[in-house]
């Protein structure tokens, strides 16, 4: 494949990157209109469903991330003997797959319990095998047989799995935000349940702040690229 089809794929790889976090600030700042006590339940609503709408992009871009770098990978001219086209078309077919659940969960959260326990269960397998390939080629003097000092990749590797993990905490915090938002529709605002929608949605900032900090990070090792010998 030529130089010119290389950079439309890190053209890609950019985008996606860019779409990630603009919509990750999308949904951070919506979620503030969802705590707004001096707001009607309507307006609160709206809010929730435009934070519902912009959070589908960053989902999107995080899933797909892999496989677009994992091409950028197999196009490297300097890359592992052992990454080829065979393994980036097995990247996109499992990306495939997983964009699937993620879109179908994320379409209707709750309704489809097997769904969400799938996707659940990716996001852990993809967390643990990243960051242990990502530590090894951190720390691992040639890396898969690479000879350029790619320390810098392993570590990308490793803040790509932190922002999943991340994303897994954040799941995990908003638990009660549902039960909340719907006493909210029933009951109107009360002192418990303002502290109970605060609690679950201010809960998530430490790991939004570290989803935003692992891709930059990441996207700043990927153009920097310290330390290889290139």
């Amino acid at each position: 494949m030529g130089a010119h089809a290389h950079g439309w794929w890190i053209l890609l790889h950019l985008v996606l990157f860019v779409f990630w976090l603009g919509g990750d600030l999308g949904v951070y700042v919506s979620s503030r209109f969802v705590l707004a006590r001096d707001l009607s339940f309507e307006a609160r609503a709206t809010a929730l469903r435009i934070m519902g709408v912009l959070d589908l992009g960053p989902k999107i871009c995080l899933v797909l991330f892999l496989p677009s770098g994992v091409t950028l990978m197999a196009l490297e001219p300097h890359g592992a003997p052992l990454l080829g086209g065979w393994t980036a078309a097995a990247a996109w077919a499992g990306a495939g797959c997983w964009l699937w659940l993620t879109v179908r969960d994320h379409r209707s959260p709750g309704r489809h319990p097997l769904v969400r326990r799938a996707d659940w269960a990716v996001r852990i397998a993809l967390t643990a095998t990243l960051l242990a390939v990502g530590g090894y080629a951190l720390l691992a003097d040639e890396p898969f047989g690479v000879t350029t000092r790619p320390h810098w990749l392993g570590a990308k590797v490793m803040l790509y799995a932190t922002a999943i993990a991340c994303g897994l905490g954040i799941r995990l915090t908003l638990r009660p935000f549902g039960a909340a938002f719907a006493a909210l529709a029933r009951d109107g605002s009360t002192p418990q349940t303002e502290r109970a929608l605060r609690r679950a949605v201010d809960g998530c900032v430490p790991y939004v702040a570290g989803i935003w900090l692992s891709v930059l990070a990441a996207a700043a090792l990927g153009v920097l690229k310290p330390g290889a010998a290139l």
